[in-house]
């Protein structure tokens, strides 16, 4: 064998996600997806080991994936979200009572008494373990759903779901946008405004200190909502289009019926009396809210620059979440105790390994997501 038959071995590169950048960086509709998959899974199941998982894995995805955006750091104020509504849901429990038999007696509180209209209800009282367990079951569902939906906030730029929307709802989407982009701003100037005093050794707390740290933050509140006025008037924000009356008339009322459809399909799905007719609902409402969408967004003229593209990992991003939640809501139907743990008796829940493998597949976008840049890097965003 000659030297110039002798082929280089070439090493092979480890299959990972690629360095995000502004050309690959998953649309921010792919996380809220995959987030509302995690939420919609969350509220079909009461079980807390499950709802502990699904929050286990929005928080894994938050941290392997979230950049150093203002907006990506309100995944803890959702964390205590949660945790501040299963408290006032036991609280309530406690002092308001509940119709779930007891016979484990936990502590009694001084009843007061009401007068003979308001039967049915009481204040205080005999308070059981199997009230108080049914409550922190019932608190920590919609504790998780928050968390997974807080863990799309965190993940998405709120900017870059504006582009996404449709026209006709691109009016409501700035409000929204303006809206979710103001508290993390504001946060982020008032942490800047507490750090520059203590550097000048002056006082943090106290009523002085924040009445003299929140003029400048209105100030510059201010000012970003006149420099967003002067951006969106030199871009001919507000033109609209002339259409007839009979095509308006027709948007309205389908969009109108769409969202009262898919209102109704999702109640349908989410009570188990309604199962029957949910899917079709929500489907029949899914197509006509898009067609009145479609309609409307006829009379809204306006480019986008730089569209966001769905590649194969924003769509296996959005499949996983939806994997997740066609899981729970089928093993509801297979199996509805082990999602949903009775409390009288009272028993220990067990995790269901099935459901649960499903929930699993909620890591997907911690593997295929492109990897956001280190701290104090350009972002996706700004880089060219």
């Amino acid at each position: 064998m000659t030297a110039s038959t002798i082929r280089p071995v070439r090493s092979r590169r480890p299959l990972r996600a690629p360095a995000a950048t502004r050309s690959n960086a998953l649309p921010a509709g792919a996380w809220w997806v995959w987030a509302l998959g995690l939420a919609t899974a969350a509220s079909r199941t009461t079980n807390p080991l499950l709802l502990g998982l699904l929050v286990g894995v929005a928080g894994y995805v938050v941290a392997a994936r979230r950049t150093d955006a203002p907006w990506a750091r309100s995944y803890g104020a959702f964390i205590r979200i949660g945790l501040f509504v299963v408290g006032v849901r036991l609280l309530f429990s406690a002092v308001l009572g509940s119709s779930i038999p007891g016979t484990h007696e936990m502590f009694t509180l001084p009843e007061v008494p009401l007068p003979d209209w308001a039967q049915g209800v009481r204040i205080g009282g005999r308070v059981t373990a199997e009230q108080l367990v049914f409550a922190l079951y019932d608190g920590a569902k919609l504790a998780a759903l928050l968390i997974c939906v807080g863990a799309a906030n965190s993940l998405a730029n709120p900017a870059r779901l504006l582009k996404s929307l449709p026209g006709a709802l691109y009016e409501a989407g700035v409000a929204v946008v303006v809206a979710m982009t103001f508290a993390p701003n504001m946060v982020a100037d008032v942490m800047r405004l507490r750090t520059a005093r203590r550097l000048r050794g002056r006082p943090t707390g106290g009523v002085k200190a924040v009445l003299q740290i929140g003029l400048p933050v209105l100030e510059g509140a201010l000012e970003r909502s006149i420099a967003v006025a002067a951006s969106m008037d030199a871009r001919g924000y507000g033109r609209t289009a002339q259409i007839p009356p009979a095509v308006r008339h027709t948007t309205n009322v389908l969009t109108l019926g769409g969202l009262l459809g898919v209102c109704a399909g999702t109640y349908g799905l989410l009570a188990a009396q309604g199962a029957v007719y949910g899917l079709p609902l929500l489907v029949a409402g899914l197509l006509a809210a898009t067609a009145g969408l479609w309609l409307g967004g006829a009379r809204t003229v306006r480019t986008r620059y730089r569209p966001d593209r769905w590649g194969v990992r924003a769509w296996l991003v959005a499949a996983s979440g939806g994997m997740v939640a066609a899981a729970m809501i089928w093993a509801g139907g297979v199996d509805a105790e082990a999602l949903h743990p009775g409390v009288v008796p009272l028993v220990a829940p067990v995790l269901p390994l099935w459901p649960a493998a499903a929930v699993l597949i909620g890591l997907l976008p911690a593997v295929v997501a492109p990897v956001p840049p280190p701290v104090g890097a350009p972002t996706p965003e700004e880089s060219k």
